[in-house]
């Protein structure tokens, strides 16, 4: 019998963390008139734990590509140990309301292989648009275009150990179905032995499945409840029905339900205070998360004090790091809702009126 042959297996991984940025540049045909060399830096944005920012030359950075635009990447910061990157710059167009990058020349130009930056360093292209040939494309529209900059920044690199290889797959296994049928059994009430109601709204559940997702319900339900039957009936006051049906979806479903985006706002901070209330450490994170996409000036002042209230340091973080703008600040403070954090979260106020005054 001849021997069995052996099959191994080992990979080389390179860890990367890839984003991209948008820069407008509005009034192209003034700025042409800048001198070659001088060159306009974008705003700062961050992709692989690095701050960039974009170098844009109006009439090249050196004297062999004047009447040309020049585009650099440019790392905006210090590092101890050289940044490994790859990047394309292009065009963004707009076609069938989506945006894509433009492949054909002089739309997209992408380094050759990793560029390594050290502190505050550069690489971009001197050449990346001639101006007639810009002048010409589509591109331009309004004396305005926008320059999209992609960017892969390498992480580490992990060796994987040597293994067997996987033995033949003969059964392909289905993901989990388990929330599917929850979401049914919610929907259903088969086997409810409880009700609540909220909001002047019924809703029929199994207090086993609110016990195992909440120690406040478990406590509520098996504690003074624990020799009820299904005609129980627990009142929930101050709670809209709708909020609470929220509630009940992410209990059964580990999820929230799906909302407009006009709505998520002022439900997530509804379901944030929810969470607390009901030690649901998982879905209070997803709110605050959900929350810092709903940060502006309308809403910042009142969502901080939520924030503070609640004990969200990540969502007080975003809302501090938004307010560090003084056009944003300024805003804020002259808005109807500082007035109320400056009554509820006077610490908090007193820490924006510090930041206000600093020079």
């Amino acid at each position: 019998m001849p021997p069995t042959a052996s099959a191994s297996a080992s990979a080389i991984v390179a860890e990367t963390a890839s984003g991209y940025h948008h820069l407008k540049i509005r009034g192209y045909s003034s700025l042409k008139a800048i001198p070659s060399g001088q060159g306009l830096i974008s705003g700062p944005f961050t992709v692989g734990g690095h701050r960039w920012r974009i170098l844009y030359y109006p009439n090249g950075n050196q004297a062999e590509s004047v009447g040309h635009v020049s585009v650099y990447l440019y790392l905006d910061e210090n590092v101890d140990k050289e940044v490994m990157a790859r990047f394309q710059f292009g065009f963004k167009a707009e076609k069938r309301g989506l945006f894509f990058l433009k492949k054909a020349k002089p739309a997209a130009v992408t380094s050759a292989g990793a560029q390594s930056f050290a502190s505050q360093g550069s690489w971009g292209y001197p050449k990346f648009v001639q101006w007639n040939a810009l002048e010409k494309s589509k591109h331009l529209k309004g004396d305005s275009f926008t320059i999209r900059c992609d960017l892969a920044v390498l992480k580490r690199v992990r060796i994987e150990g040597t293994a067997q290889e996987a033995a033949p797959k003969f059964v392909d296994v289905p993901p989990s179905d388990l929330k599917q049928h929850l979401s049914g059994l919610f929907l259903a009430g088969s086997g409810a032995d409880v009700v609540f109601e909220a909001g002047g709204e019924t809703f029929p559940v199994h207090r086993c499945v609110l016990a195992a997702r909440s120690p406040v319900f478990s406590a509520e339900l098996f504690g003074s409840m624990k020799e009820g039957s299904a005609n129980d009936l627990v009142r929930i006051d101050g709670m809209e029905a709708q909020v609470f049906k929220a509630l009940l979806c992410f209990v059964y479903t580990d999820s929230l339900p799906e909302m407009g985006k006009e709505e998520e706002d002022a439900m997530c901070q509804h379901l944030l205070v929810t969470a607390d209330t009901y030690n649901m450490e998982r879905m209070k994170l997803v709110c605050e998360d959900k929350l810092c996409k709903h940060i502006n000036v309308g809403t910042v002042v009142n969502i901080l004090a939520l924030a503070e209230l609640h004990g969200c340091p990540g969502l007080k973080t975003a809302c501090i790091h938004f307010l560090s703008s003084p056009a944003n600040l300024r805003a804020a403070m002259a808005s109807d809702g500082f007035e109320h954090l400056s009554t509820t979260c006077p610490s908090v106020a007193k820490e924006l009126i510090a930041m206000s005054s600093a020079p």
